[in-house]
């Protein structure tokens, strides 16, 4: 009973598998929406892609309530600079805020995030910040607990000068195979499309993704479960 409490009361943590990618012509965030407390699902349909503004938007992982407060400042500070300005933050600007605040609240912050976005400076960027509040350009960053597990397939299917609709079906693909692998990515997968022409969301539900090996199709019933068969493993 007081482990089932001790469960119950931890902080809420997005164990989490999120995902940012460049394409040629902008970039695709994607993410995987369980939030848990401990063992527990704490919510199944979380969305942990935040706009930051306009044209940039970060993938927060890790806890909860630290990568809320970070977001939450860092779009403060945004708007402030945009009114200053007169024109919209370019990408490198809110990562670097985003570093800024992480670096200087590391021994505090529990907290890795991705930032992507589009600007008429330098197109599309993602930048990595991992625990510790290091900043890294990358042409694609992974990060959560589910990231463990996509390396290598990334290093396979990653390429340079993609199309949107291949980035995405790579980010879809990836979020799906983490989640099929790591028991804190779960729920649906979310994915933000930006470039010049703005900003798409799209939701792919969870019985709608693809089946890898030994998993089972989405059912109403255990009994369902139980007279099934076990589906084909797909193939990458």
């Amino acid at each position: 009973m007081d482990l089932i409490k001790a469960d119950l009361n931890a902080p809420h943590s997005m164990g989490t598998t999120i995902i940012g990618v460049t394409y040629n012509g902008g970039v695709v965030l994607g993410a995987d929406s369980r939030t848990s407390t401990g063992v527990y699902v704490a919510n199944r349909a979380s969305d942990k892609i935040t706009q930051l503004t306009d044209n940039v938007y970060v993938c927060r992982s890790g806890s909860a309530a630290d990568s809320q407060i970070v977001s939450d400042y860092v779009r403060y500070f945004l708007h402030q600079h945009t009114i200053q300005l007169g024109q919209p933050a370019t990408v490198k600007v809110a990562a670097n805020l985003v570093r800024l605040i992480a670096y200087s609240n590391k021994n505090m912050l529990q907290t890795g995030l991705i930032v992507g976005g589009w600007d008429k400076y330098e197109g599309g960027k993602i930048y990595g910040i991992p625990l510790g509040g290091t900043i890294i350009e990358q042409p694609f960053a992974i990060g959560g607990s589910g990231s463990s597990y996509l390396y290598g397939f990334f290093d396979q299917a990653w390429k340079e000068g993609m199309t949107k609709d291949e980035a995405e079906q790579l980010v879809v693909k990836a979020v799906s195979l983490a989640i099929a692998r790591d028991g804190a990515s779960g729920g649906v997968v979310r994915t933000v499309i930006i470039n010049s022409e703005g900003v798409t969301r799209n939701f792919y539900p969870g019985d709608k993704l693809p089946l890898w090996h030994e998993e089972l199709e989405p059912q109403n019933s255990l009994l369902d479960i139980l007279n099934s068969t076990i589906p084909e493993p797909m193939h990458i």
